[in-house]
């Protein structure tokens, strides 16, 4: 597959969706987003795929946020205008990643500024080298992190910690992302691939009907407002994963002593 702005590689049941435009220390532009979207849409429809890694080109950022150098952004010409852009099942780019079924590991190699941070925040496990910092800076350009931002930066590091980023718009580092839960693990930048590959190596050779349903039910519980509701949903995922050939094979081979074979069945 390939892409204007992105780089994808696949090996192992793993693809690596690469951020490439290190001049610009990937900015994000329109075009980010709708490859984006389209790789993961491709990514959902091939069961080659079962793990996905996100990150940025070069070693200097993930990604800066939006491409302020260009005097279109953040802007629009009348209200009308840009309400008729507005989809109400929210912003595309955001909901590919979110909804996307198979783990993301964002590798977050840098700046992860604005936009480049929030969606990191629709990843599952955030791994970061120790130059990466993390900001939303919208406030101060007098406008907000949009479609939910605050709230899903909240859901990671509290109330308190997301209104200082949000409202003084200032980065924070990695050391101190890991601190306050925003990151899993942080470390020197030259070993931040062989981290990555770690995670993902470890995921994919998971069961993978299980880990979808484990992640639908960590991501659709934290929306359900009752944990008891939520607990009765998990009920009929249990009983839908104890009836996979899956299931009965990582049972088997733990009896047996073995290594379990999964077939995402």
């Amino acid at each position: 597959m390939s892409y204007e702005t992105l780089l994808y590689e696949k090996r192992g049941g793993i693809a690596t969706v690469t951020i490439n435009r290190p001049e610009k220390r990937n900015a994000w532009t329109t075009q980010v987003s709708a490859d984006v979207v389209e790789v993961f849409r491709a990514m959902e429809d091939d069961p080659e795929v079962l793990v996905t890694v996100l990150t940025g080109a070069g070693d200097k950022a993930f990604s800066a946020g939006a491409d302020l150098g260009n005097p279109n952004t953040h802007r629009v010409a009348t209200a009308g205008d840009h309400l008729a852009t507005v989809s109400p099942r929210g912003f595309a780019v955001f909901n590919a990643v979110t909804d996307y079924p198979k783990p993301v590991v964002a590798a977050v190699n840098g700046f992860a500024v604005g936009i480049g941070c929030l969606i990191t925040l629709c990843c599952d496990i955030i791994l970061a080298s120790d130059n990466a910092e993390f900001g939303l800076p919208q406030v101060p350009l007098g406008i907000i992190p949009a479609y939910g931002g605050a709230v899903r930066l909240a859901r990671y590091v509290g109330r308190g910690k997301a209104m200082e980023m949000v409202l003084l718009g200032e980065r924070i580092t990695a050391a101190e992302a890991y601190r306050v839960g925003l990151v899993n693990k942080v470390v020197p930048l030259p070993e931040l691939r062989t981290l990555t590959a770690h995670y993902a190596e470890r995921l994919a050779a998971l069961p993978p009907l299980a880990v979808r349903m484990a992640k639908e039910s960590l991501n659709k519980g934290l929306d359900i407002a009752s944990l008891k509701e939520a607990a009765q949903t998990d009920i009929y995922r249990f009983m839908l994963l104890g009836q996979t050939e899956d299931s009965h094979e990582a049972h088997r081979a733990w009896r047996e002593r073995r290594k379990p074979v999964f077939k995402g069945k």
